[in-house]
């Protein structure tokens, strides 16, 4: 399964902010959205970062009450592994083990086309554990 298998379940709507929003903006928007991390971009389709809940708590013990009047620029994560739509589901599933994080912009020739968490990655890990279950069983039961 591939990373487009999942945003065409999924959708491929990304809320985003842009890097003057004030963080106590971008908290309501959290909230709202009922998500745990947002792509910054000025223009909906280049991505100058992500600001995540992580962010938000990190920012929040460096500059106490003062976070509120900050912007995403000012705590957004810069540095960030974009996913390609052809990944492999395995491939997004390691590479976010690895770094520690749990959400990918998904970029399609250098612009935004979607954001892949790690729950997404993880249910379709499990969709196809799933479906190879059974067909273990039925092949076991001579269906």
């Amino acid at each position: 399964m591939t990373v487009r298998a999942i945003l065409k379940v999924k959708g491929q709507r990304v809320v985003t902010v842009r890097q003057d929003m004030m963080i106590e903006d971008v908290i309501g928007t959290l909230s709202r959205e009922k998500i745990g991390a947002v792509v910054v971009s000025d223009d909906g389709a280049i991505v100058a970062g992500l600001l995540s809940e992580r962010d938000i708590i990190k920012g929040l013990s460096e500059h106490g009450a003062k976070l509120l009047s900050l912007m995403a620029r000012d705590l957004m994560t810069r540095s960030f592994t974009p996913a390609k739509m052809d990944m492999p589901i395995l491939h997004v599933l390691d590479i976010m083990t690895q770094g520690r994080f749990r959400h990918m912009p998904v970029l399609e020739n250098g612009r935004l086309a979607g954001l892949v968490s790690i729950g997404d990655a993880v249910k379709a890990r499990l969709d196809i554990l799933e479906n190879e279950a059974m067909h273990l069983k039925e092949y076991i039961g001579g269906r």
